[in-house]
């Protein structure tokens, strides 16, 4: 077919191919005229320099690349040169742009309302982070990748735990190993309606917390570990007494030990390490944390989580076996000495 025939069709196709969505990119070339200039920035009232640059390729390569353009968040602006902004600080200037983000992301937004960082602000701490703290500006890119990324951004604030998570059996695996199993920060407090250790109720459902790994079977099977932690720890005293607690909604002080008081709580070691304060040469001390008095008999007679059996704990078990013969039998026997004695009145009168 010549050429000549193919203009035609190609013109036609052109005409009827929908247009693409172009990013907003209008406004960005206006606002980089300006913001492009790396040494821009402003002095503040408190002394701070607050710098004005906007990397075009961090923000071209953040998840908000193509999609949304400057006046998107900066819905002040509406004409250029825009007004200068009173802000006295530069936290005053980050805390004044917190509630643009909500606008695409009120689900999110709404959970924070909830958050122990929420909490903060509104009692005026201004140093509690805020979304941009977390998750950057300009160059926002998905808090996850790598996984190890999570645990670094709460670091910024929480210097001190994220140290000692780092040295855990936790830590090391996400860190060290790039294992994507293992719990990082935001997988036990939550990632925007973040939980603080001191909230009513939320000691009690530490267990939870712990089960919804421990208690996976496919993935307990991939590191050789019990998924029985969970049931044996429900079926004994403190087990046993958390539950009733936590039905009760008793928030009062602590009467019994969680999976975190034996385990720890960011220092979680492998319980078969040296260190480890579930080993039988330390687990006196891990049992005189509750109970001061204990000695070596007293934590020798616990049995770990394991379910007793002939070959672990053969006597418990024994025990055990014969309670579940002993006591239907007797309560058998007592109910047909009870049907026996009402079948003799009514035959005797």
């Amino acid at each position: 077919m010549p050429c000549s025939a193919l203009f035609p069709l190609v013109v036609a196709l052109i005409v009827q191919t929908p247009a693409a969505v172009q990013p907003k990119n209008e406004d960005i070339e206006t606002c980089l005229a300006c913001h492009a200039d790396k040494s821009m920035s402003v002095m503040l009232p408190s002394g701070e320099s607050r710098g004005l640059f906007v990397d075009k390729g961090g923000f071209t390569r953040s998840v908000h690349g193509g999609k949304l353009g400057c006046t998107d968040c900066h819905t002040d602006v509406t004409e250029i040169p825009h007004a200068s902004k009173p802000f006295k600080s530069k936290r005053e200037f980050t805390i004044a742009y917190y509630e643009a983000c909500k606008r695409c992301h009120f689900a999110n937004y709404s959970k924070t309302l909830d958050s122990v960082h929420y909490a903060a602000i509104a009692r005026g701490d201004r140093t509690a982070p805020t979304c941009v703290d977390c998750h950057g500006a300009h160059d926002i890119t998905p808090p996850n990748q790598p996984r190890s990324r999570i645990s670094q951004t709460c670091a910024t604030c929480h210097r001190g735990v994220s140290t000692v998570y780092a040295r855990s059996v936790h830590g090391r695996a996400l860190i060290e190993e790039k294992n994507i199993d293992v719990p990082a920060c935001t997988d036990c407090h939550h990632s925007h309606d973040i939980a603080g250790p001191h909230a009513p109720g939320w000691r009690l459902k530490s267990p939870e917390l712990c089960a919804s790994c421990h208690a996976s079977q496919s993935m307990m099977k991939k590191y050789g570990l019990s998924t029985a932690v969970m049931q044996t720890y429900l079926a004994d005293f403190h087990g046993m007494t958390a539950s009733l607690q936590k039905q009760d909604g008793t928030t009062g002080p602590r009467v019994t030990a969680l999976c975190i008081d034996c385990h720890g709580v960011h220092d979680i070691a492998k319980t078969k390490g040296p260190g480890s304060a579930q080993m039988q040469k330390n687990l006196v001390a891990t049992c005189q944390k509750c109970h001061p008095g204990a000695t070596k008999s007293f934590s020798a007679a616990w049995m770990s989580h394991y379910e007793p059996t002939l070959q672990k704990a053969p006597l418990v078990y024994g025990v055990k076996l014969m309670y579940y013969v002993l006591i239907p039998f007797m309560i058998g026997g007592l109910v047909l000495q009870i049907l026996l004695h009402l079948w003799r009145v009514v035959v005797n009168r």
